[in-house]
């Protein structure tokens, strides 16, 4: 196969583009960037070894390429990264939003945008803040931010008008948008001050806010000066807790890389002003890459997207589109940006720093999985598995009377919720309260495809005990995943017959499971059990809701689809409509005020 590839290469352009891999199903496994695409394509193609890991797995999946040549290598770059985005190739080091941490969110398509504490950050026009390591840190941040500047406290992405304003405003936090008149620009311009404080700039709020305080006091407007000096107060007291780390007064951020054979750890230590501001981790496990390709892929999509880069960014290695890197950066930000290695001096420190926390960080997340993986060992054991557990599933039905019946099934890797696989199932073929029929759907539907799904767990969990373990198994044995996986079933403790604990059954067994002290291996299943049945109730009370929703409005004289529908969009549930005041009715895109009179009487009627 890499003689027939490489006999493609003479046709090949060797000008600047971009390059997609693709195995013999077609799919795209691998988008990579040269500025000469012969010469780079030649070294997969023609060299008979690699020199590293990666790049010797690639080859042996290759089947075919394509190549895209752009005008320049600058174009590459930006291509390079649309595609990686949108393909989200095997091969390729994807920087993934960490949802682990908290970040602040200001949505810039609001007229009178807000902070807003988010886990999960999204392809929209807002800029995001963070991580932050803590939410205690997000916390102190926006107390802060709520002391200097007067931003709305509600968290709608929309203002909503109301007829008195809040107590925010009465304590002097807040202009109330939703009251007053608010001048839009003034409203913006505090917007972009509070994402200078974010981004680090607060000598350079300190000297603008210490301009316009000596230029109030000028015009004798005492009352301006007085509150531009608390602000500055207040900022000034932030400073003061910041740790100096080199001796000039540049922005900058450092990068720092540690690995071994499971886990890489990428840190950023943000440098503003000369002081320490925060540090950053990234994870990425299972990476083969060498370390130059995770840093140069983590630059490209990190500073691609992030709303601000400092004008120096500091490598832990010699990159070599490190130049392409500066001039992309300094034409989309519009200012200049360095990309540099240091061998000396104050950067070299700030390097060996980020490189000990990079370091450290990594030998905590061994330790955090080793643990783990010592938790399973014992787990296996205890349930008499022929593989660690390394991926539970675990199955719970929710209902009410037969009514909007449904199931959840949430799945744990290594011990930690994996909330990408969550799923959710509405009973299609049961209409009354019955649990066998509803677990034996739902396990059919999940294991239809048999040993040809990729994704089996290692363990199956189902809540409610032997009844429907037995179910499980019976599925599962029809469906020919006879002892492809652990089966096991979890029944709450009773409480009339004293019973210590919850009660773990496995197939072929009459006496639960004895775990003796190991009780770490209860919880985690216990943990699990719970996840499991909180999710399945979050998504049957969902189900209700829009039900219930749905057929008080049909009631209503004058809702017709167009209305209903903006209803269903404005509040999402029952609950939150029956407590919508007259004014929160109107809110709503085409319900006017006599419109939103009818419903509020129809539904304070209701019982």
């Amino acid at each position: 196969m890499e003689n027939t590839l490489a006999q493609q290469l003479p046709s090949i352009s060797s000008g600047p583009g971009v390059y997609l891999m693709k195995d013999e199903r077609g799919k795209i496994i691998y988008v990579g960037k040269a500025g000469n695409l012969k010469k780079r394509l030649a070294s997969y193609f023609i060299k008979q070894s690699h020199p590293d890991l990666k790049t010797g797995v690639l080859v042996k999946q290759i089947a075919s390429f394509e190549t895209i040549v752009t005008p320049s290598e600058n174009d590459a770059l930006i291509l390079e990264s649309t595609l990686i985005k949108k393909y989200k190739p095997r091969y390729n080091i994807l920087l993934k939003d960490d949802k682990r941490y908290p970040s602040i969110r200001i949505d810039l398509e609001s007229d009178y945008p807000c902070l807003q504490v988010v886990r999960k950050t999204g392809n929209d026009r807002a800029v995001y803040f963070g991580p932050y390591t803590s939410p205690g840190s997000v916390r102190d941040t926006i107390k802060i931010i709520n002391k200097a500047f007067k931003l709305r406290k509600c968290l709608s992405d929309q203002v909503v008008s109301r007829s008195r304003p809040c107590l925010n405003y009465q304590m002097g936090l807040c202009l109330a948008p939703c009251c007053y008149p608010v001048d839009r620009q003034a409203y913006r311009k505090m917007v972009d001050e509070v994402r200078m404080f974010l981004n680090g700039r607060i000598y350079d709020l300190i000297r603008k806010f210490t301009d316009e305080m000596t230029a109030a006091a000028e015009k004798q407007a005492f009352e301006e000066a007085a509150r531009l000096r608390d602000k500055i107060f207040a900022l000034q007291t932030t400073v003061e807790k910041q740790i100096a780390v080199t001796r000039d007064f540049v922005d900058r951020d450092v990068i720092a890389i540690s690995r071994n054979d499971m886990v890489a750890v990428l840190v950023v230590l943000l440098v503003r002003n000369g002081f320490f501001q925060a540090v950053r981790q990234f994870v990425f496990k299972d990476a083969i890459s060498p370390d130059h390709e995770i840093v140069d892929a983590f630059v490209k999509q990190y500073y691609g997207k992030s709303d601000y880069v400092p004008k120096e960014i500091i490598v832990p290695l010699q990159l070599e589109d490190a130049p392409v890197f500066s001039g992309w950066l300094s034409e989309i930000k519009k200012t200049s940006v360095r990309v540099i290695l240091p061998k000396r001096g104050d950067k070299l420190r700030l390097l060996s720093m980020a490189g000990e926390n990079a370091s450290t960080r990594l030998t905590r997340i061994m330790d955090e999985m080793a643990a783990g993986s010592e938790l399973l060992e014992g787990l296996a054991r205890r349930l008499q598995l022929k593989a660690v557990p390394r991926r539970i599933e675990c199955f719970d039905n929710s209902g009410i009377s037969g009514s909007n019946l449904v199931s959840g099934m949430v799945v744990f890797v290594d011990g930690k919720p994996e909330k990408k696989s969550y799923r959710r199932y509405t009973i299609k073929t049961v209409d009354l309260q019955d649990d066998y029929a509803s677990m034996s759907e739902v396990l059919a539907r999940r294991f239809k495809k048999g040993h040809q799904d990729t994704d089996l767990p290692d363990l199956l969990m189902v809540d409610g005990g032997r009844g429907q373990l037995n179910i499980a198994v019976s599925v599962i044995e029809r469906l020919g995943l006879k002892n492809a996986f652990g089966i096991i079933g979890i029944a709450k403790k009773d409480v009339d017959r004293n019973e210590p604990t919850d009660k773990i059954y496995l197939p072929g067994r009459v006496n639960p499971v004895n775990f003796g002290k190991d009780m770490e291996a209860m919880f985690l299943l216990q943990r699990i059990r719970d996840e499991a049945h909180r999710f399945a109730i979050a998504f049957h009370r969902q189900k209700r809701g829009k039900t219930a929703l749905h057929s008080c409005l049909d009631a209503i004289p004058g809702i017709g689809k167009k209305r209903k529908a903006a209803l269903m969009k404005q509040f999402s549930s029952f609950q939150k409509l029956r407590e919508a005041t007259v004014e929160d009715l109107t809110a709503t895109p085409g319900i006017n005020l006599a419109t939103a009179r009818t419903i509020f009487s129809a539904l304070s009627t209701l019982p």
